[in-house]
């Protein structure tokens, strides 16, 4: 077993303090490397607070990890000592579904996906995430980094780039498209690179008139401001596809209202309240409203490659671990541009 230093939850109603831990032992098949830079993401904080419910303690969270290989097993293929490497949301899966042969580890219908922390192995141990100096993987959950692109920067795309890049090529948004993206956060503003990347119309909508600049900067070709009636008025019946990271109640008939025929409302964010939607909201216009997760494997190793080729990365402030409580009170208040990034060195 390999002693690991981390930082952890005891319970849902303690802070996150230091704790160590044992990783497993490197098997055939494993990848081990030392962790650089965790990302911070806003279900860190709900999965310590056992807001969704089920959370397994002691916890330690982060699921944007990206480091340098210090051992591989045996058997290990596409890995060697001193390769950048990084895992996102999950470390297994059942891998015999059919969801899992599709490379849709995320949606497997077996055992179902792996989370990185607050998930169990299938011998039933606990998974601990990035909020520490090692992780133990198999290699096939483990993904390339380029060397061109800022390290601590592409840590978030192992979450926030994948949750939005995934939906985007899924319904094949790009040149032509009209797109609206809902929020302009962590998530927010990574949709807003990939799909000016894409080639789409890219409008942000956004509750708050400050986030235009910043909007704009961006990328984005447009910004409305949603408490306007007027200029909500001038896009009804407008968008093609509008990206909704809010994680916060929100009236979706109001969203709907603003998208074509046969437009479709893709939501990536949670609010922790279920939605009312009026069946009229669909019906006129035939709109659709989706959902979509991460991606899968495959397709976060080609969000990777595509960030490696285009030189997009998460915009971040980095913070020591011992700060981590203030950015979770500065990320709920929106006080973020746009993603935390913890700096391990300093564990």
């Amino acid at each position: 077993m390999t002693p690991t230093k981390g930082y952890a939850a005891q319970s849902a109603t303690t802070d996150l303090a230091p704790w160590t831990f044992e990783r497993r032992d490197v098997g055939p098949h494993d990848v081990q490397f030392d962790i650089s830079y965790c990302g911070v993401c806003h279900s860190d904080l709900h999965q310590i607070r056992d807001e969704w419910g089920g959370s397994i303690f002691p916890m330690v969270p982060g699921h944007e990890i990206v480091g340098t290989v210090k051992k591989v097993g045996a058997h290990v293929k596409k890995f060697k000592a001193g390769d950048l490497a990084a895992v996102g949301c999950m470390v297994d899966s059942c891998r015999v579904c059919e969801e899992c042969k599709n490379g849709l580890e995320q949606y497997c219908t077996g055992t179902g996906m792996v989370g990185t922390y607050n998930g169990r192995e299938k011998d039933g141990t606990p998974t601990y995430g990035g909020y520490s100096n090692t992780i133990v993987v198999h290699e096939d959950f483990v993904l390339h980094v380029s060397e061109k692109l800022s390290l601590p920067a592409v840590a978030p795309l192992l979450c926030a780039g994948i949750t939005t890049y995934s939906p985007l090529r899924h319904w094949k948004v790009g040149k032509g498209h009209k797109l609206a993206v809902l929020g302009l956060g962590g998530l927010g503003h990574m949709a807003v690179k990939f799909g000016v990347a894409f080639g789409a119309e890219v409008t942000v909508l956004s509750t708050s008139p400050s986030k235009e600049e910043a909007a704009r900067k961006l990328g984005a070709h447009k910004f409305v401001v949603t408490s306007d009636a007027a200029q909500l008025k001038a896009v009804k019946g407008y968008f093609d596809f509008i990206l909704d990271t809010v994680s916060a109640p929100h009236d979706f008939g109001l969203y709907l209202s603003l998208l074509k025929t046969d437009g479709t409302h893709i939501c990536v964010g949670v609010p922790p309240e279920p939605a009312q939607i009026h069946a009229f909201s669909l019906l006129i216009g035939r709109k659709s409203l989706a959902g979509s997760c991460i991606g899968g494997i495959p397709e976060t190793q080609e969000m990777l490659d595509y960030c490696a080729e285009h030189n997009i990365v998460s915009d971040i402030e980095m913070i020591d671990i011992k700060d981590i409580h203030k950015a979770y009170d500065r990320m709920v208040k929106g006080d973020v541009r746009y993603r935390f990034v913890i700096d391990m060195a300093t564990l």
